[in-house]
């Protein structure tokens, strides 16, 4: 059973509020409990009395307990039990003096002991409401929990669900003795709404001692945000000239409290605008839905483009003393329609124009437009509506400055109009908005001068076609081809010239225009093609500056009978026996019918075995057939000469020579021996493939050659390359001798004489010499050493080289003074004894000579080494 706790002096009398009702008071009277129930906000307009007798009451505790309890439970008021206690908090009256309880829940028994036997309908347990964002105490308690069947065991209480045993935990806890029901911290509305609890009794061994029941903790919501707008600001358009009531844009804000209540009720205002102007109140804002619509006419985008709308969003149903408040910016852009229509800024433009010139920019058309720029409803269009029935101006827009191009599309003739007078008008891309019409300045118009040109001169007719006999000489006059000066009001003298005669077959008359021959004219000519000759003349005149034109003259040659036919083919082969034996041959002949064909053959008379070898049978017109004469021809090359003769009037004849090889023939007739007809030579092919080899030999001889000559100088340069210190050979060099050792420096130094006072050798007496002077003997040849020697010849060298040097009495050092360059007398010179000697350099370190190479080692091992 489901019960609830309250603390009351007397049974009898009872308080309930709820939020439907205000209150409700029961009577226990004669053995039923009254209930007089007062509507507030319900559809009552009197009390009503619900009665309840004592058999529904199912215990009441007496008035003395320290808890008194009042138990409900199956079935108040019958119909009305589910309604009202699902909105009803109960609340008893505390006696005087008492303290206020703690509301009880109640597990519902499983084995009811009312006397009643049929099933009643379970009590729906009233949600309970915790208010958010409370300020405490924690842990703040809700209710008990409690069970009748604590009277007779221990019981351990406990609560399961979202908020206490699972995500988010330890928002609710449950003294699991006495089983109260508490919250430990602030609760916020927007995060979670409600709770939805179990309720759980077990004994001390953990078994279940009643069946779980659920609780629902809602979570009431207070009015703790504020309004927030989806967007600081907010762009919407609106045609100019709207009228009022125009739909221009909708805000919306959002309030996370909760909306059914009046914490999160949104009203909408404007707070101001800018500017103001037609008027402050120029739009309005549904206060519930947040829509802006046009209140007032006057929208011009020419004079305001846009307006900026301060919009305050307020809950608690807009109350400013209770409500939260947040504010955004509507920006409203006016945008443009055609309701100004372009004017041209002068009434008349002028323009010049020289004749024949198309494409040509004749005046430029200017207009003004109110509207926005570079919209359908700026952009000109212009017309052409008189002044121009032959269509030979146009008025195109110029998409950056809007100005009319008047522009010249077919040439025009000075000698036929001089002037122009056009009539535009100007609109725009998209018409005009209803009831704007377009003034008389969108109208203008356009006077054009055109000026006259020194315009070239033309042949009439061009080309044009002469037909003339072929064959005619030279000097003959053919015709006259001149031209036409358009300029008729221009007195000019045109003057001839050739430009184009392949053949240079003609002349024409500079002044007059008559065209002559020069040579023959031909009509089999390869400059002739279909019968037709073409010459293009020139045509200039005197203006200035000075014009021409091109005329071609086109002469048909007609065809007279001037070449002879000729037989074809030219060469032929048959069989040295006469069956089969025949040959078709044909003529050709330069000239047309009826100058060529029919043609006739014949043989000729001379030699004389020619008619007796062979005959000649007519076939057709064109054709004949040649056979042998006789049973057998030996074979051999035949050169048999055939008079053809064409049907031209006056025929002429022609004796071909046919060439003809007779051979030996197999069963089928063809010649078995394939030796050409023509004398074997060396083809053109062939001479130039042997051209080909002998040059390309030659340069392969000269790339050999060259390259030996490069392989000696890489040879040589990687000889003189050779790092000395990595030439180990042992070569004997020699230099200028200077005297002998320190050991032969104790001589007699008066016995130095002048240079300028040594008589010559011419004069000295023969063998009488001074010691100190060099002999006389004609100095030995030493063996010169090849510049690239072989490693094998060193020792020999060597040898030579000593045994020269043995020989030669000449070579120092001998005991005589030595005499040097003489550097004059008085000689500014110092004494050399200042000079320090290498026995000075004793501390020296010398070990640095043995980086050196091996040529300077030795020279460390005396100077770095050791005293010894």
């Amino acid at each position: 059973m489901i019960g609830i706790d309250f603390l009351f002096v007397d049974a009898a009398l009872l308080t309930f509020s709820f939020q439907l009702f205000s209150t409700f008071q029961c009577f226990l009277l004669k053995g039923a409990l009254q209930l007089f129930v007062q509507p507030v906000h319900m559809h009552f307009s009197t009390f009503h009395r619900l009665h309840m007798t004592r058999s529904e009451i199912t215990g009441m505790t007496h008035p003395s307990q320290a808890t008194p309890t009042l138990v409900f439970f199956k079935t108040l008021f019958r119909g009305y039990s589910r309604h009202v206690l699902s909105s009803l908090s109960l609340q008893a009256a505390d006696p005087p003096g008492e303290s206020r309880g703690l509301k009880e829940i109640v597990f519902p028994r499983r084995n009811a002991d009312s006397p009643l036997k049929r099933m009643k309908r379970d009590w729906v347990i009233p949600p309970i409401n915790v208010a958010e964002n409370s300020r405490g105490p924690f842990p703040q308690e809700l209710v008990r929990i409690r069970s009748d069947n604590d009277k007779s065991r221990s019981l351990r209480y406990s609560v399961t669900g979202p908020g206490a045993d699972q995500p988010p935990t330890s928002i609710f806890i449950i003294n699991p003795i006495s089983g109260e029901l508490s919250v430990t911290k602030p609760l916020d509305r927007e995060h979670i709404h409600n709770f939805h609890l179990r309720a759980h009794a077990v004994d001390l061994n953990g078994n279940q001692v009643e069946n779980p029941i659920d609780i629902i903790i809602n979570v009431i919501d207070m009015n703790d945000n504020r309004p927030e707008f989806e967007h600081q600001l907010w762009n919407g358009s609106v045609s100019e000239g709207s009228k009022p009531g125009t739909f221009v844009m909708t805000v919306t804000s959002v309030d996370k409290d909760d909306n059914k209540t009046a914490n999160g009720m949104l009203r909408y205002k404007i707070l101001s605008q800018n500017p103001e102007s037609p008027s402050s109140n120029m739009f309005t804002i549904n206060n519930k839905t947040g829509g802006i619509i046009t209140v007032a006419a006057g929208l011009d985008r020419e004079k305001v483009p846009q307006y900026t709308l301060i919009i305050q969003a307020t809950d608690m149903e807009g109350n400013p003393m209770y409500g939260l408040s947040n504010t955004a910016t509507a920006l409203i852009r006016v945008t443009d329609i055609n309701d100004n229509p372009p004017e041209f800024t002068a009434e008349t433009f002028f323009g010049e124009v020289p004749e024949n010139r198309v494409n040509v920019i004749v005046a430029n058309l200017t207009v003004t437009d109110k509207d926005q720029p570079n919209t359908p409803a700026w952009n000109a269009v212009y017309k052409i509506t008189g002044g121009d029935s032959t269509g030979r101006f146009s008025v195109p827009t110029d998409p950056t400055t809007n100005e009319g191009l008047v522009t010249v599309v077919k040439p025009i003739d000075y000698e036929t109009s001089r002037t122009y007078v056009l009539t535009v008008v100007a609109t725009n891309e998209i018409a005009l908005a209803r009831g704007i019409h377009s003034p008389r300045q969108s109208t203008a118009t356009v006077s054009i001068r055109v000026t006259d040109v020194n315009e070239s001169p033309y042949f009439e007719p061009n080309p044009k076609v002469y037909r003339v006999e072929e064959g005619q000489s030279p000097e003959t006059p053919l015709t006259t081809f001149t031209a036409i000066d358009p300029d008729r009001f221009m007195q000019q003298r045109i003057r001839y010239s050739k430009l184009h005669d392949p053949a240079h077959w003609l002349r024409i008359d500079t002044n007059t225009g008559r065209i002559t021959t020069m040579a023959v004219l031909d009509r089999e000519s390869s400059f002739v093609k279909n019968s037709m000759y073409n010459a293009t003349f020139l045509a200039t005149d005197d203006g200035s500056p000075p014009a021409s034109g091109t005329g071609t003259l086109q002469i048909f040659l007609q065809d007279i009978n001037d070449n002879a036919p000729r037989v074809f083919p030219q060469e032929t082969e048959v069989c040295e026996k006469p069956e089969p034996n025949a040959i078709n041959i044909t003529a050709l002949d330069g000239d047309l019918t009826p100058n060529a064909g029919p043609f006739v053959f014949e043989l000729a008379h001379r030699p004389a075995d020619v008619r007796r070898n062979w005959t000649i049978t007519r076939i057709s017109g064109d054709y004949a057939q040649m056979s042998l004469k006789i049973g057998f021809l030996e074979r051999g090359l035949y050169e048999i000469p055939i008079i053809v003769t064409d049907s031209g009037n006056l025929p002429m004849s022609n004796t071909s020579y046919l060439r003809v090889k007779v051979c030996q023939c197999d069963m089928n007739g063809a010649c078995t021996d394939h030796k050409p007809i023509i004398g074997a030579g060396m083809g053109t092919g062939a001479i130039i493939a042997i051209l080909l080899c002998i040059i390309i030999l030659l340069i392969l001889v000269l790339l050999f050659v060259v390259w030996m000559k490069r392989r000696d100088k890489e040879r040589q340069a990687k000889q003189l390359l050779i790092d000395p210190e990595d030439d180990v050979r042992d070569n004997i060099l020699k230099y200028d001798e200077e005297g002998g050792g320190e050991e032969d420096q104790d001589y007699d130094l008066s016995q130095l004489q002048q240079p300028d006072t040594i008589e010559p050798d011419a004069i000295k007496p023969v063998g009488v010499r001074r010691m100190d002077e060099r002999p006389l003997h004609p100095e030995p040849q030493y063996p010169m050493r090849s510049a690239a020697p072989h490693p094998g010849d060193i020792g020999d060298f060597i040898n030579e080289g000593l045994k020269a040097a043995d020989n030669d009495p000449t070579a120092p050092p001998y005991d005589s003074l030595l005499v040097f360059d003489y550097e004059g007398s008085g000689s500014t010179a110092g004494s050399l004894s200042s000079l320090n000697s290498s026995s000075s350099g004793g501390d020296q370190d010398y070990d640095y000579l043995n980086d050196w190479g091996p040529r300077f080692r030795k020279l460390a091992d005396m100077y770095g080494g050791c005293d010894d």
